[in-house]
């Protein structure tokens, strides 16, 4: 059972971007006591799950048999989190600190996070931690599960630190903040130190620093950009635009976070989605920094997102546009990597 706190990671991962090492390699230290692990098995062969077990018996784990989380789990994974947190802990144990949910390959987070929505009375802490194979960069940005595996995440994790070259890794670092900015990157050699910060324990949102968006080398069908109020923002204008934003985009929205100063609040507001699963805005006692909102979405461009605000509510200061016409290579690509 838990005795105060919890947080939930969602780890997440491309095809074979070492997520499941990273998070072997967590339950093997001495710091995974108080965690308890949930893993997405695809296939008849739980050969994610047989590692992990592993990692000693008393561990509490559910495995989850029944396909892709992300459109087949269903009622399964509530009551399967429900349990683990109202459930009696081991003799000796202490309290439920973590549950880390590693997903399939294929998973897209914002499914699964509108899922734990039915849980808010755990009042969990939820995040999204991603792996980002060092090997591969940004060439599976033809992939969508890539993309918003990335675009979702809260932490991203280099990951195969060992198998690149003099730079790489900062090279890694520099291509992480591009795909999303909003992101903590943990890029180091420290193999060891990278576990430890990939599952570290969440906290409150700091306060927000004003995103200036590196227009670098563009990622196919990923657009970033930096949204500023055209002028005095009330709620009912914040709340109506991010419900035409959503309705707009649909599943091609896959982040969004800034801080927005509205006229019935003497503190800014903080606003973050993944996908379309928005948290309830809170105020956040903050210096002088001016509102904006970092936008992170799939086949959008300006001309688009425009429309959005027809008012000119929000104008578009900065924008990273997709990169040229998508080449549909997707399935020779997800062979290799499967193979």
């Amino acid at each position: 059972m838990s005795g105060g706190s919890l947080d939930f990671l969602v780890l997440t991962g491309f095809l074979g971007s070492g997520k499941t090492t990273l998070l072997r390699d967590f339950l093997n230290g001495s710091g995974a006591a108080d965690t308890a692990v949930i893993v997405n098995e695809v296939g008849e062969i739980g050969l994610d799950g047989i590692v992990l077990r592993e990692s000693g018996d008393d561990l509490p784990m559910a495995m989850l048999s029944n396909g892709c989380i992300c459109c087949q789990v269903g009622s399964d994974l509530v009551f399967t989190i429900d349990r683990l947190i109202t459930g009696k802990r081991p003799d000796g144990a202490g309290p439920l600190r973590r549950i880390i949910l590693e997903t399939s390959g294929l998973s897209k987070p914002g499914p699964v996070l509108r899922t734990l929505a039915t849980l808010a009375e755990h009042r969990m802490r939820v995040a999204v931690v991603g792996t980002f194979d060092l090997t591969r960069g940004t060439e599976i940005t033809c992939f969508e599960e890539a993309v918003s595996q990335w675009a979702a995440a809260h932490r991203i994790i280099a990951t195969k630190t060992d198998l690149v070259a003099s730079g790489g890794i900062a090279d890694g670092a520099s291509a992480i903040a591009t795909i999303n900015p909003l992101a903590e990157v943990v890029a180091t050699a420290d193999r060891a130190g990278a576990v430890l910060a990939a599952f570290a324990p969440l906290t409150a949102a700091p306060p927000l620093r004003e995103i200036d968006l590196r227009l670098g080398s563009p990622h196919p069908r990923l657009a970033v950009c930096l949204a500023k109020p055209a002028g005095e923002v009330t709620y009912p204008d914040l709340a109506a635009w991010l419900d035409n934003l959503a309705g707009a985009l649909g599943e091609r929205l896959l982040r969004l976070k800034g801080l927005v100063r509205v006229a019935e609040s003497g503190h800014p507001l903080l606003i973050e989605s993944v996908g379309t699963m928005f948290s309830p805005p809170r105020p956040l006692h903050v210096g002088a920094l001016s509102s904006f909102v970092v936008i992170i979405a799939r086949d959008a461009d300006n001309a688009e997102l425009e429309l959005v605000s027809p008012t000119g509510v929000f104008r578009f200061s900065s924008w990273q546009r997709p990169g040229p016409a998508w080449q549909d290579d997707r399935r020779a690509m997800k062979a290799e990597w499967v193979d």
